[in-house]
């Protein structure tokens, strides 16, 4: 089982990539549900781990419609952390009908320049996340980060269990929205998939929780 942790400051990064995880996904403020982390903070975890980091593309919180600016920035965020070396990029633009902006996904995919990009939650937000997902396999994303089209993994979980059904040949389905050690083998179980996606962060901490992360790694 391929474990990714989402970490939202240095101190999770580092818990994460000294832990049992296969892989981080790092971004700032929790709050927001991750934006954009910092430049130097990325080269420094970069410098000290061998372990693959996934970058956060998303100049701000809220929805996933962005102004021309915030676009610009996106793009420059990829080639800036592309030469960081970041190992992978996550991001997801909708339209203003809470479509896939496939123009624009593309150009940010294009300017990965073979790095894997990620679509990450914003699917959860359109209509039809299985015509979505053709979209996203379209365009040449390699993961797809998503609770089902629902507000946890827990509540999409037969929508996930169609997803790896139906999609898993051409893209990697990442199942995260409120997975922890507590549930993860129910969502294994039911939706056969494989890559999961937590922040490990437990209630009343700050954290990722490094207990947290072997019990979801080993379903213990």
């Amino acid at each position: 089982m391929f474990l990714e942790i989402a970490t939202f400051d240095i101190t999770s990064a580092e818990i994460a990539l000294n832990s049992v995880a296969d892989r981080i996904e790092f971004c700032a403020d929790i709050n927001s549900g991750g934006i954009t982390p910092d430049l130097e903070e990325l080269r420094y975890l970069k410098s000290k781990y061998l372990k693959p980091i996934h970058v956060m593309i998303r100049p701000v919180g809220g929805g996933f419609l962005y102004t021309d600016s915030e676009f610009r920035q996106m793009q420059k965020s990829i080639v800036e952390f592309s030469k960081a070396n970041a190992d992978g990029f996550v991001f997801g633009i909708l339209d203003e009908d809470q479509e896939i902006d496939v123009e624009k996904n593309k150009i940010l995919i294009d300017l990965a320049n073979g790095k894997p990009c990620v679509f990450h939650r914003a699917i959860d937000r359109t209509k039809n996340i299985f015509e979505s997902t053709e979209k996203l396999i379209q365009l040449g994303f390699k993961e797809i980060l998503t609770s089902g089209g629902e507000n946890s993994a827990m509540e999409g979980k037969e929508n996930l269990k169609k997803l790896v059904e139906d999609y898993s040949g051409d893209i990697i389905i990442l199942i995260g929205g409120g997975v922890r050690s507590n549930n993860i083998s129910e969502l294994k179980k039911i939706t056969k998939g494989n890559y999961f996606h937590s922040s490990a962060v437990l209630p009343y901490e700050s954290f990722a929780n490094a207990e947290e992360i072997k019990k979801l790694k080993f379903n213990v």
